[in-house]
């Protein structure tokens, strides 16, 4: 078995971001030059997430709309994580209901993915570096 280890970083503009990262996914996929396997996307910060989805702008303007509704991020002080000097709380929550991570199966060198599927980077707590881990593992 072999494995192939990336990291992609990312540093948003805004507070919260959608990124298609399904391309750069690809490349290492492709570059593994595993042709059989699995792939691992993982958010390696605890405001952040990585999901599948389709790459619609409508969707993502619902999931924004959804995500503020469930998990607002003021008024700061409904928190109790923010009594500590963070005002980020709502990001937490966030990336808890998006997720962590995603795994693609890898079929013939290829993400095997359902029709309009897209991995997405999701940034709850932007403006300053943030990582993802891109791991494959297989023949």
């Amino acid at each position: 078995m072999k494995s192939t280890t990336m990291y992609l970083t990312f540093t948003t503009k805004r507070k919260h971001a959608f990124i298609n990262i399904t391309q750069d996914v690809r490349k290492v996929v492709e570059e593994s030059k595993i042709s059989e396997g699995i792939c691992l996307v993982n958010a390696m910060h605890i405001t952040a997430s990585v999901f599948i989805n389709d790459d619609e702008r409508g969707l993502h303007e619902d999931f924004e709309k959804w995500l503020e509704d469930l998990a607002p991020h003021s008024p700061t002080e409904h928190y109790k994580h923010n009594d500590t000097g963070e005002d980020n709380a709502d990001a937490h929550l966030k990336r808890q209901i998006m997720g962590r991570e995603v795994i693609v199966a890898i079929t013939n060198a290829k993400l095997d993915f359902g029709p309009w599927e897209q991995i997405f980077y999701g940034e709850f707590d932007g403006q300053r570096n943030k990582r993802v881990l891109v791991k494959v593992i297989g023949e």
